[in-house]
């Protein structure tokens, strides 16, 4: 089973409704509920994800929130994860973060809509949509 790293922007397209990117997050998310893939964020990815959705949907905040987490697990962040983004090449440490929770979870992908930023990932960075084109 393909093990995805999801990153904030994409729970984000899914909460929010976001298009053009809504159905591909959709399509994404579906896969993990249905358990055809392994999907899983960093707690960091998590916790962005409830402040935008706080700000934008805080009715549907908390329900949103227990919807993704039954869809995806958890990388906890921790010194290990921080100390690597720290010394990395990346120009946003965030994402270097995220790169580095990606490869301890041991993710074969990167889904992001932010690829550029990703240009030292050691894993392949996808888009929803073009993460979907390769099943």
């Amino acid at each position: 089973m393909r093990k995805v790293f999801i990153d904030s922007d994409v729970m984000l397209d899914l909460s929010l409704k976001r298009e053009p990117f809504y159905l591909p997050a959709l399509n994404l998310f579906e896969l993990c509920y249905k358990s055809h893939i392994k999907g899983t964020t960093s707690s960091v990815a998590f916790v962005n994800t409830n402040y935008f959705l706080d700000r934008f949907a805080p009715a549907t905040r908390s329900e949103t929130l227990k919807k993704l987490r039954r869809a995806i697990s958890i990388i906890e962040v921790g010194e290990a994860i921080i100390d690597l983004a720290l010394k990395s090449d990346f120009i946003d440490f965030e994402d270097a973060v995220q790169h580095f929770a990606a490869i301890s979870a041991k993710a074969d992908v990167i889904i992001t809509r932010n690829i550029k930023d990703y240009k030292h990932s050691t894993i392949p960075v996808l888009t929803a949509e073009q993460f979907l084109k390769t099943l």
